[in-house]
């Protein structure tokens, strides 16, 4: 059946493990592939360039944004994060089911580009289970982590504009119910519009 690809748009806290929950659902799901974002923030231990990150100057990231190369960006704990807009564009004409994760900023203006993309909000089940996370990933400072838990105060307060939230207090059950929301998603009839028109002209 043809049809243009379904975009999520996954969002939220520091810690809150929406990396985690993004990667099941890709291992679990041969139809969906995670976007790749671009950043200017040096490579963590372990991360790959063109696998977890495109890493990038920051004048060769500003250059882009002023291309409009991006189909979003924010700037986020003093570097830039985006998605490079011609593959997301090409992925989903193709029918491919597109995931993004990005900073709440990035989710809006994605809502304001393509108004189908599914805003999912990744919410922990307490601020004290959140602190105990960024602690436990051995990160970051004292005061950095004191900074993450001050915004995610400030994100929680947008989770109302999402289209849906998964409260990750255990992985598995997360992905559950993201893999709930993406069935439900390609029963929408604004999804399949192309295949009841064709049906109606037949």
């Amino acid at each position: 059946m043809e049809r243009k690809g379904l975009l999520l748009v996954f969002s939220g806290p520091s810690g809150t493990g929406k990396g985690t929950v993004c990667k099941a659902l890709v291992e679990g799901n041969l139809d969906l592939r995670l976007s790749i974002s671009a950043t200017t923030r040096s490579p963590r231990t372990g991360e790959v360039e063109g696998v977890n990150y495109i890493f990038l100057k920051k004048e060769d990231f500003k250059r882009m944004i002023a291309e409009g190369q991006f189909l979003e960006w924010a700037k986020v704990y003093g570097n830039y994060y985006g998605t490079p807009l011609p593959f997301i564009q090409k992925a989903l004409e193709k029918g491919n089911d597109m995931m993004l994760e990005i900073d709440i900023q990035g989710a809006f203006q994605v809502r304001e580009k393509i108004p189908e993309a599914v805003l999912i909000f990744v919410a922990p089940p307490s601020m004290a289970d959140l602190k105990l996370r960024l602690n436990a990933r051995g990160a970051d400072s004292p005061e950095e982590i004191q900074k993450r838990l001050c915004c995610a105060i400030e994100e929680m307060k947008l989770a109302c504009e999402y289209d849906y939230v998964i409260i990750n207090d255990e992985v598995a059950r997360a992905v559950e119910q993201a893999q709930a929301i993406i069935k439900a998603e390609k029963c929408r009839a604004r999804y399949l519009k192309t295949y009841l028109a064709k049906l109606i002209s037949m």
